[in-house]
């Protein structure tokens, strides 16, 4: 995709992304065979649920059939949220993964695996998990020491809010 297509596409549906409460994270176009795949990836500090992606996807196809920044070809357009990996580059992305496991590369080289706890605008207060029944520690990073961050997935987390929830609905 051209660098003035993705500007333009950009330029078209942020704004009406943002209209529905959503941020505008990622546009690509992909090449599918003979067909061409505009993938939009959208998310909130709230998160986004398939009414939420459903309204900003009928709103984004009627805008775009208004215009010919796709150009005459056929298309196909999927609206989705960033994957449960998803990679962190914003600060607003760090905030929105505070209690979540992250892997970050270090420049200074290295990795570090580590609980965000809070997010401010230099860095990030972590809990980096003990190794061999020992308890975490905290640590602080500053974001010019992160070259790239990603949430882990984790599976079978003791203090999971959908563990909690779970407890109160049995408790009910």
């Amino acid at each position: 995709m051209s660098t003035t297509q993705s500007e333009r596409l950009r330029e078209l549906l942020e704004p009406l992304v943002s209209s529905q409460g959503l941020d505008l994270e990622e546009i690509a176009v992909d090449a599918v065979g003979r067909k061409r795949v505009l993938r939009v990836v959208v998310d909130s500090d709230t998160g986004a649920d398939l009414d939420r992606i459903a309204d900003v996807s009928r709103a984004l196809s009627a805008k775009l059939d208004e215009t010919d920044v796709m150009g005459s070809a056929e298309y196909t357009l999927e609206v989705g949220t960033p994957g449960a990996e998803r990679l962190l580059t914003e600060h607003r992305h760090y905030v929105r993964a505070t209690g979540r496991l992250v892997r970050f590369q270090l420049a200074e080289g290295g990795e570090l695996v580590a609980r965000i706890i809070a997010a401010d605008e230099e860095g990030l207060d972590l809990e980096v998990p003990g190794v061999k029944g020992r308890k975490p520690t905290a640590r602080r990073l500053a974001f010019d020491d992160i070259t790239r961050a990603r949430v882990q997935v984790e599976f079978g987390r003791k203090d999971d809010a959908s563990d909690k929830n779970d407890k109160k609905e049995e408790e009910a």
